[in-house]
């Protein structure tokens, strides 16, 4: 196998996580590996609705953290969502000096457009829905700009290479089908989330889960991973992946109705369309179940104004023959955001020497139980940063005898199957039979396929999912709808996961 030594950071992944990343780690050489080309195959560059920030006089960190807590169910680590809040307008303001156009009120301010369980209109926006196409231009051309960054498109991470102390010294990536080992004494994986595991998604479908389920079987602890959220207003028009129709929309007073033309959220939450995202997907989920379908009515909210302030939403509906102006969009719960990941610290360090993770494939705590609208965006610039910046100090260490962890691939024909058994089983709402069967499904697939780094990463959820037998934030039980156990993260390793009674210990 040929192998290449880069004496700088090596960065897995080239969303707003991994670009931020590496233009933090400045002036360190930074070698950025991604399988796409830049702006294609990453979350950052479909999300719709902006970034989250105390940018206004009347708002503060401190109120932007506690809806962040708020929503997170009690599982928000306080510490981060202090730093998250406290260091976003700086981010949001450093996205801006790229060239972010974010729209502006006439006296040159952000304008802030409100968002689900915000206490405030809080959401940095461009163009209404354009946020993160235009975020991740600016940051694609400032990296390419960057004499301390090089990009490789066309690799893939197939897995990690460690030396006999446990210790990551870089990765196996695939390049035109043949497989190089790349060395490096730092490594950040940000490789985004598990949105294609799901047969309904608003995620790039080739986001299954790798970096987490490579980082796991290397010995990685993993923090929460039962914990999806379902994004409550996916355009149900049978594409996949499912174009999104963003909350905003619900913001500007968009409303959900049934095929009578009725609303029926103020039955779930007083807050109605403004509940967290967890209520509005159970409460679509239900109505959808019941037979009453659910669609979002913009119709009186935006109107004829449809294609200039929401032109990604408008072309979504007009190719699926809606046209929103005049007729409400039918909407579902697609998988939408992976809370859980590879535990990390302050710094995107992991419990693996040399091995960082940044953006939706690590766990810092900040999320909680179910993530605040458009903390993401945030997370993701904010977390890069400083993952980039504590991964440039490190030295490295002996390169000589190095293991090689490559899974392998899934077939497409099975990873169908799995994203339906997943859809199913471990979706908007669960049960522990529901839950025994995929893991039992998981079992077959791995007998068949081998231990992939996708199914790796199902069986974190389905695992991690039975053993919580609770309903809390965005993980939902039907065998256990109410929760008086203290709150509790989830902390597992793979050893603990893959034992004779892996489920019952994969919380302790």
């Amino acid at each position: 196998m040929r192998r290449i030594t880069h004496d700088g950071v090596l960065v897995v992944g080239a969303g707003l996580a991994g670009l931020s990343a590496a233009l933090a780690a400045a002036p360190r050489k930074v070698l950025v590996l991604t399988d796409a080309p830049l702006n294609h195959g990453c979350s950052s560059a479909w999300a719709q609705g902006g970034m989250a920030a105390a940018l206004s006089d009347g708002d503060s960190a401190e109120a932007h953290a506690a809806d962040t807590i708020t929503a997170g169910a009690g599982l928000v680590d306080p510490a981060m969502a202090r730093i998250l809040t406290e260091e976003g307008p700086a981010a949001v303001g450093a996205l801006a000096s790229l060239g972010a156009p974010f729209d502006r009120t006439g006296d040159g301010a952000f304008a802030q457009s409100l968002e689900a369980a915000h206490s405030r209109p809080r959401v940095a926006r461009v163009k209404g829905d354009q946020a993160g196409a235009a975020i991740m231009q600016a940051v694609a051309v400032a990296v390419l700009a960057s004499p301390h960054v090089a990009v490789w498109a066309g690799h893939r991470l197939r897995g990690l290479l460690q030396d006999a102390s446990g210790r990551v010294q870089g990765v196996v990536a695939e390049h035109k089908g043949a497989l190089v080992e790349i060395i490096a004494p730092a490594t950040i994986l940000a490789t985004g989330g598990v949105g294609g595991l799901y047969a309904v998604t608003t995620t790039p479908p080739e986001l299954t889960g790798e970096g987490l389920g490579l980082a796991a079987l290397a010995g990685a602890v993993i923090s929460d991973p039962e914990f999806v959220q379902f994004h409550p207003t996916a355009i149900d028009i049978g594409r996949d992946p499912a174009p999104l129709a963003t909350e905003a929309l619900r913001g500007e007073g968009a409303v959900l109705v049934g095929t009578d033309g009725e609303r029926f959220m103020s039955r779930y939450h007083p807050d109605a369309e403004l509940a967290p995202r967890d209520v509005v997907a159970r409460a679509i989920h239900a109505e959808r179940e019941a037979g009453r379908g659910a669609f979002l009515d913009a119709r009186s909210a935006v109107g004829a104004h449809f294609p200039t302030e929401f032109p990604a939403v408008f072309a979504a509906c007009m190719a699926g023959g809606i046209d929103p102006r005049n007729q409400p969009i039918p909407v579902a719960p697609a998988c939408h955001y992976h809370m859980g990941g590879i535990a990390t610290d302050a710094d995107g360090r992991t419990s693996l020497a040399g091995l960082y993770a940044a953006g939706e494939c690590a766990s810092s705590g900040v999320h909680g139980a179910n993530r605040l609208a458009s903390n993401s965006l945030l997370e993701a610039a904010v977390f890069g940063a400083r993952a980039g910046r504590a991964a440039a100090g490190e030295a490295g260490g002996e390169t000589e005898r190095l293991v090689r962890l490559v899974a392998p691939s899934l077939p497409k024909p099975a990873l169908a199957a799995l994203r339906n058994a997943m859809s199913r089983d471990a979706g908007v709402v669960r049960s522990a039979d529901g839950l025994a069967r995929l893991l039992d499904e998981i079992d077959a697939l791995e007998a068949l396929h081998g231990r992939s780094a996708s199914l790796a990463a199902a069986r974190l959820v389905a695992a991690c999912a039975l053993v919580r037998a609770e309903s809390r934030g965005a993980h939902f039980r039907a065998d256990a709808t109410t929760s008086d156990a203290p709150p509790r993260r989830t902390f597992v390793r793979w050893r603990d996961l893959i034992s004779a009674n892996a489920w019952k210990h994969a919380a302790e």
